[in-house]
């Protein structure tokens, strides 16, 4: 009896380590295996930073990666920004961003860009591959379970267990694992070289529509104002202090009534607002020249002037301290350098493809 009990337990024992074993290996395999690109690489940049480094991190869709380069506001003001940001980021995703940022990063600010806030619902959820770009470039962890109960409706398609077991999706990507790029991400903690920044070369000529006079409001859909406001609560609740922001596009009447609404509450509850298609003539915006894809995102010209004006306002605005020449802060100079000379680059492909009528292509 005493001899079955032991075999007994040798055997849930070696259970219990072949499981251990296979989900050790299990994670860092899904890591590896996720598509590569721009925001794969943006998220291992957040989590290679080190910890309690970061002065502010941007929460948002595109466009933030390509408007607001952290490398330039660093090299002009020594702030340490970083963006988790993903394309089409649900609004809803951004209370479950800054509890895994607050995992390791204590910043004093919380910059959000607004853009989808004026989109339905629905709309944002009717590709969730943008969904997946939140929850598939997170580490495994209970927040981002939490992120998936939160963003991934029971009766999806692809059922939420392809979201908690990301490899389920992605198992078919095992060829690039030959590649050193995917290899590097087993522990999802790599050094982004331009701290998230994403120079855009591409030019698509738009023409500046100037709402800053419009005064009158305008209800953004319901689920996001009541998004907006669980967000602005939970800022209160944890004490964290936020500025939301409007990066430069193409605007309408309708948009300008809707973020006039939108600023409204968010000033309510104390915190910053800033639409800076309100600054035009500050920033030096440029419609014909700035923009990648005619007036939805800018390109590296754009980016640096965009950089430049968040920069300044988070220091005329907040108390951050200008850390440039500290030691520790080492890798953010080479980052500096680094975009410099890609801006250079792009700045002049973006003149040279303006001479020659060398559009952005959309998408159909």
């Amino acid at each position: 009896m005493i001899t079955y009990l032991r075999n007994k337990m040798n055997g849930i024992a070696g259970g219990i380590c072949f499981l251990c074993i296979f989900f050790l290996l299990l994670v860092p395999l899904s890591y590896c295996l996720r598509t590569n690109g721009d925001i794969k690489d943006i998220f291992n940049g957040f989590y290679g930073e080190k910890p309690n480094s970061l002065d502010v991190v941007m929460i948002g869709s595109s466009p933030v990666y390509p408007c607001f380069a952290a490398p330039k506001i660093w090299e002009e003001y020594g702030i340490a920004c970083y963006p988790l940001s993903s394309n089409m980021q649900r609004p809803r995703a951004a209370i479950h961003l800054v509890k895994e940022a607050e995992k390791t990063q204590n910043p004093s600010l919380y910059v959000f860009e607004l853009r989808m806030y004026l989109g339905p619902e629905e709309r944002l959820m009717e590709n969730m591959a943008y969904t997946r770009g939140v929850t598939d470039n997170m580490k495994y962890s209970l927040n981002r379970i939490e992120t998936i109960r939160d963003l991934v409706p029971e009766g999806e398609e692809e059922g939420r267990y392809s979201y908690y077991f990301d490899l389920f999706k992605y198992h078919s990507n095992w060829k690039t694992l030959i590649q050193p790029g995917q290899l590097a991400t087993f522990a999802y903690s790599r050094r982004h070289p331009m701290k998230g920044a994403v120079v855009k070369d591409e030019v698509g000529p738009s023409e500046m529509a100037d709402y800053s006079g419009v005064t009158q409001r305008q209800a953004i859909p319901a689920e996001q104002e009541e998004v907006l406001r669980e967000l602005l609560a939970y800022l209160q609740e944890n004490g964290l202090d936020a500025l939301f922001v409007v990066a430069p596009n193409t605007m309408t009447e309708e948009k300008q009534r809707q973020y006039n609404y939108i600023s409204d509450i968010v000033r309510e509850a104390g915190y910053g607002y800033l639409n800076m298609n309100d600054y035009y003539r500050e920033i030096s915006i440029d419609f014909e020249v700035d923009f990648a894809d005619y007036g939805g995102h800018t390109n590296a010209i754009g980016m640096e002037k965009c950089s430049v004006f968040l920069g300044n306002y988070l220091k005329e605005h907040y108390s951050i301290p200008d850390k440039r020449g500290e030691s520790a802060y080492e890798s953010w100079d080479e980052a500096a350098r680094l975009w410099e000379s890609r801006t250079r680059e792009a700045e002049q492909t973006i003149r040279e493809r303006l001479e020659n009528g060398d559009f952005y292509v959309t998408e159909e």
